[in-house]
């Protein structure tokens, strides 16, 4: 699914603007939907969701793989899935530093994601 969503270059998740008005405003695009919806297909997994978390906020805005996997009850091959996930996603980059793989958050991408989930207070609240 995420090759399907990188074929189609009709978003560019790299600017920083929103890709199109909150969903609360109206209806998202279908080449936004193509677009967007696989980032929130990885981050609909607890295991994702959790690894997302450690790396946006981890200190330096980097997170080893070495620090991650003892957060959780699983082999390393099983969250190295979770991670390439996110990566195909778009939701973060990895670089290797000898035997270890080091991933940052794609800030940019997640304001798209926050921008789209934006719900702006009624007028009457």
């Amino acid at each position: 699914m995420s090759k399907q969503a990188a074929s189609l270059p009709v978003l560019d998740l790299t600017a920083d603007t929103p890709c199109c008005p909150p969903l609360a405003q109206r209806r998202v695009p279908a080449e936004a939907a193509a677009v967007l919806a696989p980032a929130f297909k990885a981050l609909g997994d607890p295991v994702r969701l959790q690894l997302m978390s450690m790396i946006a906020s981890a200190e330096g805005g980097e997170a080893c793989v070495c620090d991650l996997t003892p957060a959780f009850d699983l082999t390393g091959p099983t969250i190295s899935h979770h991670l390439r996930t996110l990566r195909e996603a778009g939701l973060v980059d990895a670089e290797r530093r000898g035997t270890w793989v080091y991933y940052r958050a794609r800030p940019v991408i997640l304001r798209q994601l926050a921008a789209l989930l934006t719900v702006e207070p009624a007028a009457d609240a």
